[in-house]
């Protein structure tokens, strides 16, 4: 990519430079072509990013065609000088070529920093996810109302469980009563700090806030972290209509660091304290909103106006006035929240070529920024025309602690679904039919994956070590914590074949416990065939993580394909 115009095309260099790229343009033509008009026009300029990722690819193929390039470079360097170099003097084409195009992936990589930036929690990460389907056309359905006759072939619908779990999607429009769907499951839940119920806390001149670690945290990256807080509010209401008290739901976003949690100083620790960075939950990870002595009469306000709520009385009364000030009420209509804190720093992408994303709650919300945005692709897609199966997106909480809630990967909530929407296409109630559909049915479990960590790569099975950007993850477990298996492994690998994108594999190394997802849990609740995938990245569990942004992209690919291909894979599989 150093290629300059030259001044004098007619010059013994020029002629050189031209029989050598006669002997490289069979190897790549463009590379050729671009080289030619260079030398027959002076003011002809080479695009950059087509000559570094041509040149990286004929490089990749041929090693003598590696030397001409750089023979080239030189003479068509030094030629508009008049110098002509020797070939030992040019730097090395890896040095100069970047290894690799990520320009195509960035678009996709910055709508995921948006997506993963305003999904703070996963009542927010739902809110943004009905927002683009209400935006996609998408129809809501209330779960308390049958489906029968309300669902149309063709028809792409949604609906929320807790507002923290999201069912998302497409009617094929050849489907039928019977007929099976494909199912794209991840979670929307991360490890964070959540609020206490009593969330009133103070200490040596602070006020702080009670909080609980949920999940499995790395805490220790949540110090000196300007924190915000996001959650659901429930907000006490009159209706205008009949005079009597609702309660709304509420969503709050503060992105304002009005909280954080400080490490203790290096002068205050003993040898083995800072040697070995240990943190009690309980003591260590409260954080600080502000000082006693300048919300004290906060405090006393609120207190003059004699509540009778029990519940508002035991909560940080600056808080519950933010809370007010953000939704537009007054404090005493807010009757309880559900709040956790999160990193304000925005996603973004990182790297020296911008290849990496970096955010908080990756695990596991970028399987479901990629999820919604196939679930809407294909809404749109003239393949679904002659579709005659569900496509079908489930995002579920609570994975983080083990799924086992009302709206987890645990509950009735996908097995529902599938009776549901069975039965609203089936003229009378049919056992059959629902067992038929289970049979023709496979989940793809979408969670994270660990890529290898250039520090700690002994860390993971030598044959098996995920790279990020280098494609979706296959993960085995023959103890079954994860629920692939060979028939529907084969039919992953199958899906990226059609698609033409690469995959990985990943076993965890036998000295090595295994984490597990909502795949064992799903299949074995359901009894539909199910494989575990998953984009792989680094700090898995940090306040901050990072993946690669062409994995975006090839898991978006993974998943076009499973909707349009995989009745046909399906279909060819005996028994």
């Amino acid at each position: 990519h150093h290629l300059q115009p030259m001044s004098d095309t007619t010059s013994p260099v020029a002629k050189k430079a031209r029989k050598s790229i006669d002997v490289c343009a069979p190897n790549d033509e463009r590379v050729g072509r671009a080289a030619r008009m260079m030398l027959s026009n002076p003011t002809y300029s080479v695009p950059q990013a087509m000559l570094a990722q041509d040149f990286t690819e004929g490089e990749s193929k041929d090693r003598a065609l590696q030397q001409r390039v750089r023979r080239l470079h030189s003479k068509l360097e030094k030629s508009a000088t008049g110098v002509v170099a020797d070939v030992k003097d040019v730097k090395p084409a890896a040095a100069v070529v970047p290894a690799k195009d990520f320009a195509a992936h960035i678009p996709l990589g910055l709508k995921a920093c948006d997506f993963l930036t305003k999904s703070t929690d996963p009542f927010l990460a739902v809110k943004t996810c009905t927002d683009a389907l209400d935006a996609a056309g998408f129809v809501k359905l209330s779960k308390r109302d049958p489906f029968a006759g309300v669902l149309k072939p063709g028809g792409s619908y949604y609906y929320t469980t807790n507002h923290s779990t999201l069912v998302a999607f497409n009617v094929g429009h050849k489907f039928k009563g019977g007929n099976g769907f494909k199912i794209i499951g991840g979670h929307t839940d991360s490890p964070h700090l959540k609020v206490k119920p009593i969330s009133k806390r103070s200490g040596s001149g602070c006020v702080q806030l009670g909080v609980e670690c949920y999940g499995g945290g790395l805490w220790h990256t949540w110090f000196d972290r300007d924190l915000g807080i996001s959650g659901r509010v429930l907000v006490r209401n009159t209706d205008p209509e009949t005079g009597k008290e609702k309660i709304d739901q509420r969503m709050v976003r503060i992105a304002k660091p009005i909280a954080r949690v400080s490490t203790l100083c290096i002068h205050l620790q003993t040898a083995e304290e800072r040697g070995s960075f240990k943190i009690n939950k309980e003591e260590h990870l409260s954080p600080i909103l502000g000082t006693q002595s300048l919300l004290e009469s906060g405090a006393k306000a609120q207190l003059n106006q004699f509540d009778d709520d029990d519940w508002r009385k035991a909560q940080e009364p600056a808080l519950l006035k933010l809370i007010a000030s953000e939704l537009g009420i007054e404090t005493k209509q807010i009757a309880n929240f559900e709040l956790g804190l999160f990193d304000i720093q925005p996603a973004s992408l990182g790297g020296i070529q911008s290849e990496f994303l970096n955010s908080a709650r990756l695990d596991n919300l970028a399987t479901c920024f990629v999820a919604l945005e196939s679930i809407v692709d294909y809404s749109k897609s003239e393949d679904l025309a002659d579709d005659d199966m569900i496509s079908l997106i489930a995002l579920f909480d609570h994975e983080e602690i083990g799924s086992q809630s009302t709206h987890g990967a645990g509950s009735p909530v996908m097995a529902e679904a599938v009776k549901r929407i069975t039965s609203a296409f089936c003229d009378v109630v049919n056992v059959e039919a629902h067992s038929s559909a289970v049979r023709r049915s496979f989940v793809m479990s979408v969670d994270q994956a660990h890529a290898v960590h250039p520090n700690y790569a002994s860390k993971h099975e030598k044959s098996h070590g995920p790279k990020m950007n280098a494609g979706v993850v296959l993960k085995t477990n023959q103890n079954q914590r994860y629920a692939t298996n060979g028939v529907t492994g084969f039919i992953a690998r199958e899906i990226g074949r059609k698609a033409n994108t690469p995959m990985q594999e990943f076993v965890v190394r036998s000295d090595c416990p295994c984490g597990t997802t909502i795949g064992p849990i799903i299949s074995s609740n359901t009894g539909i065939r199910t494989v575990d995938l998953g984009m792989p990245q680094l700090s898995m569990h940090s306040c901050r993580e990072v993946m690669g942004i062409a994995d975006l992209s090839h898991g978006l690919s993974i998943f076009g394909s499973f909707f349009k291909n995989f009745n046909e894979i399906d279909e060819s599989l005996e028994g």
